[in-house]
């Protein structure tokens, strides 16, 4: 199954306007790289830039779309996640209208349904943000 041809809508159970993401671009066991164009007709954005729930989301939904790959590749339903934490948010700064950010989420370790994942969100070259993210796995499928 090639990451390219998958609709972005069949791997998160997020709908526009909430999607944070516009493509995903690697997805492996060990990690999960997207990208976004910071728009200004965002939902989180405000005062020329995404706001810091964005890129918390935005980290959220790198992890949603990596697992729903993985979900898909193995022929099984994309399910609904939610964060379950959010430790050591370092925000370096915030995005502006029109950058591309690039965000890695790297899998750290997996106990029931619930997975640990460092991340980071670069712009260019330049890091602006960083943080350790939990998410859980409900029982629900994510409606298509």
């Amino acid at each position: 199954m090639n990451i390219h041809d998958i609709p972005l809508n069949q791997l998160l159970p997020q709908k526009p306007p909430f999607v944070l993401i516009d493509k995903l671009l690697i997805s492996d066991d060990v990690c999960s790289v997207t990208e976004l164009e910071v728009h200004e007709d965002n939902l989180f954005f405000n005062d020329g830039s995404l706001s810091a729930a964005g890129l918390v989301e935005n980290i959220a939904q790198t992890c949603a779309a990596g697992i729903g790959y993985k979900n898909l590749s193995h022929g099984d339903a994309v399910k609904v996640g939610v964060i379950g934490a959010v430790n050591n948010l370092n925000i370096i700064r915030l995005p502006q209208k029109g950058e591309v950010i690039t965000t890695t989420v790297k899998f750290v370790e997996e106990v029931f349904q619930m997975t640990l994942f460092h991340a980071e969100i670069r712009c260019g070259e330049e890091e602006i943000a960083n943080a350790i993210i939990k998410t859980a796995l409900t029982d629900a499928d994510a409606k298509q």
